[in-house]
């Protein structure tokens, strides 16, 4: 039976003036979450974040509170996110190894995606309504990185050893990063606890939270130590790398380095080559004469993708310091019998 129009109507009045909307007389159902905006949300994003996420996002996600702060979350366009990444990528700073602001395109899609991730467990949007996971991301182009030929390799130690305020600082971090393949982030963070001098091992915290030993020379352990001692390294917790007058050491010492090196050698600089090209040079080596199970392990990569074989071919570490000894003409103590 159809309802009498003059009594919804009526009705229609009376909730009017009671303040009380369809809404609120629908049993089972609870109002609709209030939606914050990007400015008042943010500071929650930026807490829950770690400090390599912080890091990497944190100049988009302050441009992105300037532009779009006083919006909601549920107010911002997957067309507004396509916008900025076109404007960060055109108004990127080049760099030696940048690719036309192409990685800046990708951070701004993933700081965006940072966002409403959270946003969606913290059940204020609905999974499906994230506009930036409507955005695709720009294919990423091969890598440029190769291993580095052994005449460019003594190249870049000679130049490194023979200019700058510290030669034996930059001969040390050459020397580590080519016999570890360590990432730079992992030698800034090495303390003088992380050496272990008799067994000629070194213990490198990385990406992700990852902890591992990796074996050096004998050599290298002894100007590691050597070196600490005599740049203030007292305390298990102090830093093991070292600027002369005892700070420790940042990353602009690479970055000083690097271009110090571009500027002798103008290959280095055309080729954008910098401390991880050492990490591909020296797992190339381990790969191409030990196999791809110890070059995994020599990386230090525990991710679970690719071929369930990686799950059987687990090298230990006795198997990556044989492949150090055969690399650097040392023996190391964990291939004595």
């Amino acid at each position: 039976m159809a309802a009498d129009p003059s009594r919804i109507a009526i009705a229609r009045d009376l909730l009017a003036q009671l303040g009380v909307t369809l809404a609120d007389l629908r049993d089972g159902e609870t109002p609709a979450a209030v939606v914050p905006t990007l400015a008042d949300y943010l500071p929650c994003v930026i807490a829950a974040a770690g400090p390599g996420a912080n890091r990497t996002y944190g100049s988009y996600w302050i441009r992105m509170a300037a532009v779009w702060g006083t919006r909601p979350l549920d107010q911002i366009s997957a067309s507004d996110i396509e916008a900025m990444q076109h404007q960060m990528a055109a108004t990127a700073r080049s760099r030696r190894n940048s690719r036309h602001g192409r990685h800046a395109g990708e951070h701004v899609i993933a700081a965006a995606r940072a966002i409403y991730n959270r946003a969606i467990a913290d059940g204020l949007i609905e999974r499906g309504a994230s506009p930036a996971h409507r955005v695709a991301k720009p294919r990423r182009l091969p890598s440029a990185r190769r291993a580095l030929t052994a005449h460019e390799l003594d190249q870049i130690n000679t130049a490194a050893r023979t200019s700058g305020n510290d030669v034996v600082l930059d001969a040390l971090l050459l020397r580590l990063h080519t016999e570890t393949a360590c990432r730079r982030g992992g030698a800034l963070a090495l303390r003088l606890a992380d050496l272990d001098t008799d067994n000629c091992l070194i213990q490198l915290h990385e990406k992700g939270s990852t902890t591992r030993w990796q074996p050096v020379s004998p050599a290298l352990a002894a100007s590691l130590a050597e070196h600490a001692a005599c740049r203030g390294a007292i305390l298990p917790t102090d830093a093991l790398l070292r600027y002369r007058e005892g700070r420790a050491l940042t990353s602009r010492r690479y970055d000083h380095l690097w271009t110090r090196l571009g500027q002798q050698l103008p290959w280095v600089s055309a080729q954008g080559i910098s401390t991880h090209w050492l990490r591909h040079t020296t797992l190339t080596w381990v790969e191409r004469h030990y196999g791809y199970g110890i070059a995994r392990a020599y990386a230090g990569h525990t991710d679970s993708t690719g071929a369930a074989t990686t799950t059987y071919i687990k090298a230990d570490l006795q198997a990556v310091a044989t492949a150090l000894s055969a690399m650097t003409g040392q023996p190391h103590a964990l291939t004595r019998p």
